[in-house]
């Protein structure tokens, strides 16, 4: 979609919220994104213990696992939702590439999802609320499970027109979002060639494929749905918002500095989301090194003045 276009339904009135259902070959393929991993992961619990992994499989798990995994927080999250920084044109392609890695959906579709989230936070519209059906047990077993995965099967696909117009305006990104699908198979397929090339084996190709793709997918993926779902349930609220953000601090380094969700609710285009003492935030410090770099500028770090506008969370009553 043109920039002409979007500019003139914006002067015609608010877009819907989703735009149609998603076509039923993309609904089919998240379902096999979301539910092949998770079966591997299954799986890689009896092939642990005796054969089938090595170091190498462990390190290429790792390191796809930080490539994609600083794609998506660094690139999708950060970056191209909340425009936390501006970043050179190349560093933009790259981790609009890296976040693809991920198999968590293009970048506009991963955009516009988020973006929704945060206009309807845990309010009716928000694509993921574990909070949508009620505080009951069985309502918030039912949230939980919608928070965290089930969302993923709904048809409804949110309008990146009204969402992500930036987006839909820069050509680098609209190109990437469309070569989703090679980025799947890359990812995927990269590690099995770099395990098949430095073993000298079909084997090594085959461990390094399950190990550092499926495996390395199912694991980040579960990572990013416990920001939408734990992170949303329960932890520390030291910051007044408008939903139930939470930081949640076992998921801090899994998920590079995501898991500090309370602050970034409060303040979301702040670059950095742990901001208290031993909060670890790994994608705060990507971005701290770009800038030194000159790769980005215009980082909108949590200055003292910026902190001071957000409103501390009331202490409990303490009943005396």
């Amino acid at each position: 979609m043109s920039t002409l276009a979007v500019s003139g339904a914006a002067r015609a009135g608010p877009l819907p919220i989703t735009d149609g259902q998603r076509p039923r070959g993309e609904h089919v393929l998240v379902h096999a994104f979301v539910v092949i991993p998770m079966l591997a992961l299954a799986v890689a619990v009896p092939l642990v213990w005796g054969w089938g992994l090595t170091w190498l499989d462990i390190g290429l798990a790792l390191g796809f696992y930080i490539l994609s995994g600083l794609g998506v927080t660094v690139g999708f999250h950060r970056c191209f939702t909340h425009r936390a920084f501006t970043a050179h044109r190349i560093v933009r392609s790259a981790l609009a590439i890296a976040g693809s890695l991920s198999m968590q959906g293009d970048v506009i579709t991963w955009v516009a999802d988020h973006r929704r989230h945060h206009a309807y936070a845990d309010k009716e519209g928000d694509p993921h609320s574990p909070w949508l059906f009620g505080t009951s047990p069985t309502a918030l077993a039912r949230g939980f499970w919608h928070a965290h995965t089930g969302w993923l099967f709904g048809r409804d696909q949110t309008n990146a027109a009204r969402f992500t117009p930036d987006l839909l305006a820069d050509r680098d990104i609209v190109r990437i979002s469309r070569q989703f699908p090679l980025w799947t198979i890359v990812g995927l397929l990269a590690p099995a060639a770099l395990g098949g090339i430095i073993t000298m084996s079909l084997w090594g190709a085959v461990t390094a494929f399950f190990w550092a793709g499926l495996v390395r997918v199912a694991v980040l993926h579960h990572v990013t749905w416990s920001i939408n779902s734990i992170c949303h349930m329960i932890g520390g609220r030291p910051f007044a918002t408008r939903d139930r953000a939470t930081n949640v601090w076992p998921l801090a380094v899994l998920s590079f500095g995501e898991s500090w969700h309370n602050l970034h609710h409060a303040d979301p285009t702040c670059a950095r989301h742990g901001v208290g003492r031993g909060q670890i935030d790994i994608s705060a410090r990507v971005i701290w090194v770009f800038e030194k770099l000159r790769w980005v500028r215009d980082v909108r770090w949590p200055t003292p003045a910026r902190l001071a506008r957000i409103t501390p969370m009331a202490p409990e009553p303490s009943g005396h």
